[in-house]
């Protein structure tokens, strides 16, 4: 069984950092309930392929960028992952909190907090 700690590294390094969209896919619909909500200060998508949508638009506007996770905290059905993103090697342009709400071992909601 993964661990929510797991699910959570998995999320942001096999679906958020994944730049190519035939690995990411399939990763992704592992990870999300097929109803789960993503939500940002951008909007909210519901669904793998509109949470694809806005990973797409991520790395259209920056090339480049990854993601590395930081400290990991979970209660009951809630996780966090603090994480920061910036060019590849260099220091981290944004950083934020990924707080998901976890159901049957699949993410059913992601919130994003930048800090």
């Amino acid at each position: 069984m993964t661990t929510f700690e797991e699910l959570l590294h998995r999320n942001l390094l096999g679906v958020f950092n994944e730049r190519d969209e035939a690995r990411r896919l399939p990763v992704l619909a592992e990870l999300y309930a097929p109803d789960a909500r993503f939500s940002d200060h951008d909007g909210v998508a519901v669904g793998p392929a509109a949470i694809n949508d806005k990973i797409r638009e991520l790395h259209d506007r920056t090339p480049g960028f990854v993601f590395v996770p930081g400290a990991f905290h979970e209660v009951q059905d809630l996780a966090t992952v603090e994480w920061s993103y910036g060019p590849a090697g260099a220091d981290p342009v944004v950083r934020g909190t990924d707080v998901a709400l976890i159901r049957d071992g699949r993410i059913a909601a992601l919130y994003v907090y930048l800090r």
